[in-house]
């Protein structure tokens, strides 16, 4: 497959320049193709004026000249070079400084320039500023709609668009389609070589909208295709544990509670109690937003696989969350015999090893850990349920990891508490089906949150002291572990040696992060819970999961660093008790977006719609990564813009599904230029 061939085989590229094209991530002819330009970046140069038809009104206009002198000279402290261009009809001048004029010593008299730039008057000559040149060797060169591409190395905007154009004539000749034929009529898409010129080189653009439009929807396709497949193979197709209906020991645990379930809560627990009573194998997510109690609907699904004979696992990404759900699962578990074990890495052999040894001789009902459960030693006797809390700190592969741990394809729940919209949950969690709680459990009291500038930290760790006085506890949350150069911000270390030396002189506090060896951690949390421990000056490391109930009070450092739903997840850290609880924001900038954009979260509490603010302001990417979940990288589409395109492409994959089964899987595949896609249905 010529795609598949190294860029070497392109005329013009040595080993030299291939070394430059890897650092792009370019290997392959095909993944020259794939390299998109930028989007939005495109020159247009399909309207040339002569120099004479140039208006000095500071517009940026296009145009081919000639160099015919150029001369060094100081001016204002500074020395610059004016480099004098010329056509049939006029005279121009641009002037390069500082370390533009080492560009400008390489344009011999007689260079011809395409120059695009904004025009104002001058003695005697038009004077280009804000320019952007590039030597051309004929004018018809510089007709049309111009590509610009993200540069590597020493490479140029031509040796690119010379090499796509090479890479292009390879593709006339063979370019399998990779959508099916009867979608691509459907919508009215371009053949995939037309899309692919005019993506690169449109003939208009309009023609360029197509080509995108086209590559959007083939991206979304394929990846809803993949995640369809993935459920099929992985969940569908296979045979399940068909659990018993509920029964003594989920009665003992509804009765055991120290809270009545919310209908919330109710409704998960049919939906799962249906998964698992069915002989398909559950794959569903358990969304809710801090504070509903998933842990408890967690907790039901666990008592029903022991219930039936089976065991459970539990899997967390922080050994602080996986501590919390074990101390939790005790004590639910405890009075009813239910055996919970725990397993972290950072466990003693000997105990590592008993504790290995019961699992695999079924004497552990349950175990709770991190991602040392995925290690190859770790053996069930008979597991039938695995839930994963936290979603978005695991990815599909690590799911199935766990999962193969099981003799058949067992029930799969996972967890989050970082609330997204539905359509890009389609795309995140194509796989999945979706349960959501949006209501916390009767009593809590709304957390006050309170957002105030660094001249009131003293004011603010006043309040602190006076809630301690009260028999209260606070998290203080900093941005970093240590302080750092490069980033202007309050490091955990040093406000905690601040808080000793000043205002909490008196009072125990303890610094907890990630760096910190496990042993110590726990000490800590113990401590902390015991109430021994005050003030817990920590990092994001508290971010879920942990549950004490007499903190009251959350101080927020250089808040502004922070997402909106990432404080949300802080904030949700207080407020689990019956007492008024608050959350104060301290703003390390006092720019007006920094603080607007915090006040959205003094209004509300929602997860949810803080969810989608969150995405307005900072993007999918940023928030929700699609790599972290063994998902492909999106180099066309956008999942916030086509969320549209998303259900459209996830309607069309299931449809052909039902047309045509697997039967042209290999075929859409073998025709890929990469095994981006490839790797979800390898999964």
């Amino acid at each position: 497959m010529w795609w598949k061939e190294s860029v070497t085989s392109i005329k013009g590229i040595g080993q030299k320049r291939a070394d430059e094209l890897a650092r792009a991530e370019i290997f392959t002819v095909g993944d020259l193709l794939e390299y998109y330009p930028r989007p939005g970046a495109y020159l247009d140069y399909s309207k040339l004026k002569k120099i004479a038809e140039l208006l000095p009104d500071g517009t940026k206009q296009i145009f081919v000249a000639e160099v015919f002198a150029a001369r060094e000279a100081w001016g204002s402290q500074k020395k610059y070079t004016a480099v004098n261009v010329r056509d049939e009809t006029g005279y121009a001048v641009l002037y390069f400084f500082a370390a533009q004029r080492y560009g400008a010593k390489k344009l011999a008299n007689g260079t011809k320039l395409l120059i695009a730039g904004k025009i104002r008057s001058g003695r005697g000559s038009k004077v280009v500023t804000d320019f952007f040149v590039q030597p051309i060797d004929d004018e018809a060169e510089a007709v049309g709609i111009l590509p610009v591409y993200p540069l590597a190395g020493s490479l140029t905007q031509n040796n690119l668009r010379k090499w796509i154009k090479a890479a292009l004539e390879k593709a006339a000749n063979n370019l399998p389609e990779s959508i099916p034929e009867w979608i691509r009529e459907k919508l009215n898409l371009p053949d995939r070589f037309t899309a692919l010129k005019n993506i690169h080189f449109p003939a208009s653009w309009e023609h360029l909208q197509e080509a995108r439009r086209r590559f959007v929807f083939e991206e979304l396709f394929l990846l809803q295709w993949g995640l369809l497949y993935y459920r099929q193979k992985n969940h569908l197709e296979k045979q399940g544990i068909k659990h018993g209906a509920d029964g003594q020991i989920m009665m003992g645990l509804v009765k055991n509670l120290p809270f009545a379930l919310t209908e919330d809560q109710q409704r998960a627990c049919r939906d799962i109690s249906c998964d698992m009573q069915d002989p398909k194998p559950m794959h569903r997510i358990l969304q809710g937003d801090v504070g509903s109690g998933k842990t408890a609907v967690c907790a039901m699904a666990l008592a029903k696989a022991v219930e039936n004979g089976f065991q459970a696992a539990l899997m967390a990404p922080t050994e602080i969350l996986a501590a919390q759900h074990y101390d939790t699962l005790q004590e639910y578990f405890q009075p009813l015999g239910v055996r919970v074990a725990f397993l972290t890495g950072g466990m003693r052999a000997k105990a590592r090893r008993d504790l290995l040894l019961d699992l695999e001789l079924g004497l552990a009902d349950i175990v709770v850990g991190t991602h040392a459960l995925l290690q190859k030693d770790v053996r069930f006797a008979n597991l039938s349920l695995v839930v994963t809390d936290e979603q978005h700190r695991f990815g599909v592969e690590q799911r199935a990891r766990l999962a193969n741990k099981a003799a058949q394809a067992p029930d799969v729940l996972v967890m989050t508490a970082t609330p997204i919209p539905r359509t890009l949950a389609l795309t995140v969690y194509g796989d999945l089906d979706i349960s959501i709680m949006r209501h916390k459990p009767p009593g809590r009291k709304k957390v006050q949150t309170l957002c105030y500038e660094q001249n009131k930290r003293r004011d603010v760790y006043a309040g602190v002291a006076r809630q301690i006085s009260l028999g209260r506890q606070a998290y203080v949350v900093c941005p970093l572990i240590e302080s750092s150069e490069q980033v202007e911000a309050k490091s955990a270390e040093d406000v905690f040696q601040e808080l000793q030396s000043s205002w909490l002189k008196h009072i125990p506090c303890a610094l907890l992060h990630g760096k910190i060896k496990s042993a110590d951690k726990d000490k800590i949390m113990e401590d902390f819970a015991a109430g021994r421990i005050k003030v817990l000056v920590t990092t994001t490391v508290i971010e879920v999961g942990v549950n004490i109930p007499n903190a009251t009070l959350m101080i927020i450092e250089n808040a502004e660093r922070f997402g909106l739903a990432q404080l949300h997840q802080l904030r949700g850290r207080v407020g689990r008790g019956t007492e008024q609880s608050y959350c104060v924001l301290i703003a390390g900038s006092d720019s007006q977006e920094a603080i607007s954009r915090l006040t959205v979260l003094h209004e509300s509490d929602d997860g949810f719609y803080l969810a989608e603010k969150d995405l307005e302001l900072r993007g999918a990417g940023q928030l929700f990564g699609l790599r972290q979940h063994g998902l492909p990288d999106l180099r066309v589409a956008d999942i916030l813009r086509d969320t549209e395109v998303i259900v459209e492409a996830r309607r069309l994959a299931q449809e052909h599904y039902r047309k045509n089964g697997w039967q042209d899987i290999e075929a859409i595949l073998n025709a890929q230029f990469g095994q981006r896609f490839t790797m979800i249905f390898n999964t």
